[in-house]
């Protein structure tokens, strides 16, 4: 039906017959002469209608926003004056000589344009029309030349492309099944999976060697802007191979990946304890585009008459860190800290004492804040020093429990990275390494950081030893303050596997249940092997430079996991769930 696509006619093509096929974006009678600018998934170009062609002149005359055309024309150089350098074929139009309405079209519910103003419930409503804006189509178009290039970079490496099953058993990875009820086994159900990870490793046993999938997840868990309850996965598996060589591929993969669709060199990606992190920035992934650091001052804080600072500085569980925010004097007023004070709040933290600092050489009268009165001299001085302030510098403090003033302190470093536009770099990329094994729960049990088939960095007796100091083999790719992707070498030995099950809480029988498939088949063989799995969704959100990844899906759910344009999840007649052996419970009324 069509020769060419409307946003890829250049210089090049004038004198050319050419039939296009698209949308109408936009259509204008100047004097007698009819402009239609027409649409398809490649761009705009303009097509002239003009009287000599009466019958398809007056067709055109009858043309509205959407509706769906096939035009011939010739492709000409538009004059001078009307050369339009923001279009891609501004520099051309088509003449128009024949024309076809093929489909008619109601008035959208909004407007197709950059400029749209209309809620994020409405554009998912009518997503197929939210879709055709240039925008999205770019958004899935990059989307599709990512998932082209890392395909491309696997199989030339010799990494195997399997497919691994969606109904499977459920197991625990850290958030809420999917089910699935069974109709041919009664009371039985499947799961959907949280990821690939026990076939991608049984593959591995199989002797597949190299694996990758860009496989479909599901996670039943609070949604965020960078969650969804389906996601996709960049899984990708070896064996025979050393943390340094799936590391080193891994990374050659995303600097090529950005080379080739964005023109950017991510250059090396420099490497960080977990430790580190965590003490520095406060979070696991931490944002290297920005200069800020935490610096632990609990230590001059233990005698201090203020029971904010002095509590939790005597608590091993608890830390006193300080953020410098420099100049900040002058960039945040009283209002503005006080909204960081109620910021800091949603992580857990009970406020956010300053300091600011209006002459570092007078301790007595050139700081202020409420908190200066309770603080010697002789620590106001010190912690002057090892926060290297000068005069303008703002200082804020977090004081609780550690894992409360690490992401307090954490998230509040990111925000005000972006508030005052402290970023040194467009890309930050890192790795994260040596993290720990497990962490602890608020009851005090152990639960593993990343899941429970990583490989300890220890042997059997140290493992049991002393679980709680064990790291792991594990490493998470991390760009710009979003993980990109985690991975690590897995247990490869049935012993291993049930001692770290067993230190869960998951012992004998129910270990068994669970993962007896698994425990069987590290028994016959099983070679040494890891990978990692990158979260797509995400990559793409931050190469396209989006805020969420519900405009890098093109069927995304809400944050409430709900489907406005189809109206899932929806009920189902009686007669199915008596055939899943289903009875609905009726709460009762309040």
């Amino acid at each position: 039906m069509r020769t060419d696509y409307c946003g890829v006619l250049n210089t090049s093509d004038i004198d050319r017959e050419v039939t296009l096929c698209g949308w109408v974006d936009r259509r204008r009678d100047h004097g007698g002469v009819i402009f239609i600018d027409l649409r398809d998934r490649e761009g705009i170009v303009q097509v002239v209608f003009d009287p000599d062609s009466a019958e398809h002149f007056t067709l055109a005359d009858k043309v509205r926003g959407e509706y769906v055309l096939q035009v011939k024309g010739r492709v000409r150089a538009r004059t001078p004056e009307t050369v339009n350098p923001e279009m891609a074929t501004g520099e051309i139009e088509v003449y128009g000589l024949e024309l076809d309405i093929l489909n008619r079209a109601e008035t959208p519910p909004f407007q197709l344009d950059e400029h749209i103003q209309v809620g994020e419930d409405v554009r998912l409503k009518y997503r197929y029309l939210d879709l055709r804006r240039p925008e999205m189509l770019n958004n899935l178009k990059l989307r599709s030349d990512i998932t082209a290039v890392l395909r491309r970079f696997l199989v030339e490496r010799g990494f195997m492309e399997v497919e691994t099953p969606i109904l499977t058993r459920a197991t625990p990875e850290g958030a809420r099944d999917y089910l699935v009820p069974s109709r041919t086994h009664e009371g039985k159900f499947f799961a959907l999976p949280q990821s690939p990870q026990l076939f991608k490793q049984l593959l591995m046993i199989s002797g597949v060697d190299r694996y990758f999938q860009i496989a479909k997840c599901f996670r039943d868990e609070d949604l965020r802007a960078d969650r969804q309850p389906e996601f996709t996965q960049v899984d990708v598996e070896f064996s025979f191979a050393t943390e340094e060589e799936i590391i080193a591929t891994n990374e050659e993969m995303i600097r090529q990946l950005f080379r080739e669709v964005l023109d950017v060199d991510l250059g090396q990606f420099p490497r960080m304890p977990h430790a580190q992190a965590i003490d520095k920035y406060g979070s696991d992934k931490p944002d290297l585009r920005i200069p800020l650091e935490l610096v632990e001052v609990g230590d001059m804080m233990t005698d201090v008459e203020f029971k904010v600072f002095s509590g939790p500085a005597k608590d091993p569980k608890g830390r006193i860190a300080a953020l410098k925010v420099p100049g900040g004097n002058d960039k945040l007023s009283r209002k503005q800290i006080d909204d960081y004070t109620k910021f800091v709040g949603i992580y857990g933290a009970k406020g956010l004492a300053y300091i600011k600092v209006n002459n570092r050489a007078d301790v007595e009268e050139g700081l202020q804040s409420p908190i200066v009165k309770f603080l010697p001299a002789e620590v106001r001085r010190q912690l002057l020093d090892r926060l290297q302030a000068e005069d303008g510098d703002l200082i804020f403090f977090g004081a609780d429990k550690a894992g409360v003033v690490n992401e307090a302190l954490g998230a509040l470093r990111c925000k005000l990275g972006k508030d005052l536009d402290l970023y040194t770099c467009d890309w930050a990329p890192l790795w994260i390494v040596d993290f720990p094994m497990f962490e602890e729960t608020d009851d005090g049990s152990l639960t593993p950081l990343h899941h429970p088939f990583t490989r300890p960095a220890c042997t059997v007796e140290e493992l049991q030893s002393n679980p709680e100091g064990a790291l792991s083999l594990a490493y998470d790719m991390v760009l710009n303050g979003t993980e990109l992707g985690g991975g690590s070498l897995r247990i490869h030995d049935a012993q291993m596997q049930r001692v770290v099950l067993k230190i869960l809480g998951i012992d004998g029988q129910q270990a068994a249940d669970k993962f007896g498939f698994l425990l069987d088949a590290l028994q016959y063989g099983c070679p040494p092997h890891g990978g990692l799995a990158f979260g797509l969704d995400r990559l793409v959100m931050l190469m396209v430079g989006g805020e969420s990844i519900r405009d890098v899906i093109a069927f995304p759910k809400t944050q409430t996991a709900h489907c406005v344009l189809t109206e899932a999840p929806s009920r189902v007649d009686n007669k199915q769930l008596r055939e899943l052996n289903i009875r609905l419970r009726e709460k009762p009324q309040q």
